[in-house]
């Protein structure tokens, strides 16, 4: 049999919730509740979509340029987003993880972030994505396996779907006091703003309240948390129902984009939302930045539900 592009699938199931998970990036594949999407999917046999699902490491997000210092030597990465010249959510989203622990609930994958030009470490990833009455959670653990000290972030990209519609329809609740500002054409981060100043308050979503047409590409901090440090952004349509993220303080940041495309068909149909260890070009600030010395492990998780 032939494996799907996107890799080996593992299909997850508990109560109402099923999810299926592809080998290539770790990455979601789908996952819905009483049949309802909660993410946007994509199909087997399709090259996964603007990172749709994916696991983000050993960087989430952008280094600007491709360009850092780390040890005081200049590294060079490859440009992934060539429109903006930048290094692009890692190294893994292409790896093919291979399963090494499996339940009708639960599946483990892990994969070596080799040694290489940009990036001269050696990282263990481990990914676990367990699905129960409380949604699908996921762990990711990195091992520094080489010689040296290795820079590292991680971070998931699911396009969450309240319901019927597209992001213009739905209400948002994002408990973030700071964004991080960025230019309009590579997005280069350039400081923080309150959300109250920072574009008239179109990033403040404190309060509930619809996205509209307002367009998100940016990463948020100064997270509000409960009395467990658990922080949660919620996306709910008209009638109440919809879907939720909730992490905890091992991810300080988390980037909200609209998903904005030129194809009509394509256009804002989830929003990306995105818990991350350090903000984008940590690599460069070290704002956040995790430094694996070697045998050294670091872990992060997040959960995905339904609301409603």
């Amino acid at each position: 049999m032939t494996t799907p592009i996107s890799g080996t699938h593992f299909g997850l199931s508990a109560g109402d919730y099923h999810a299926t998970i592809a080998s290539v990036g770790a990455s979601l594949r789908t996952l819905e509740h009483k049949g309802r999407a909660l993410v946007v999917p994509f199909d087997a046999d399709e090259v996964r979509p603007a990172f749709r699902g994916a696991t983000l490491a050993p960087w989430p997000n952008r280094v600007v340029d491709g360009r850092y210092t780390f040890e005081g030597v200049e590294q060079q990465l490859p440009l992934t987003e060539p429109n903006r010249g930048h290094a692009l959510h890692g190294l893994a989203a292409w790896l093919d993880f291979a399963p090494v622990d499996r339940s009708s609930d639960s599946v483990t994958f892990a994969a070596t972030i080799e040694a290489q030009a940009g990036y001269p470490h050696r990282v263990e990833v481990s990914v676990t994505f367990s699905l129960g009455e409380g949604g699908l959670r996921t762990v990711v653990t990195a091992t520094n396996t080489g010689p040296t000290a290795a820079p590292w972030g991680t971070g998931p990209h699911p396009y969450l779907v309240a319901g019927e519609g597209r992001v213009d329809d739905w209400t948002l609740s994002l408990p973030a006091d700071t964004v991080l500002t960025v230019d309009e054409e590579r997005l280069i981060p350039s400081g923080l703003a309150s959300v109250e100043a920072e574009g008239d308050g179109n990033f403040d979503f404190r309060t509930p309240r619809p996205i509209g047409d307002t367009f998100i590409d940016h990463a948020f901090t100064g997270l509000t948390r409960d009395a467990d440090g658990i922080a949660t952004v919620a996306l709910r349509t008209a009638d109440g129902s919809g879907v939720e993220m909730v992490w905890d303080d091992a991810c300080p940041w988390v980037q909200i984009h609209t998903a904005d495309q030129p194809d009509p068909a394509l256009n804002r149909l989830g929003l990306a939302v995105e818990p991350m260890t350090c903000p984008p070009d940590a690599f460069n600030s070290r704002t956040d930045l995790i430094v694996l010395q070697p045998g050294e492990s670091s872990s992060a998780s997040w959960t995905i539900r339904a609301l409603g």
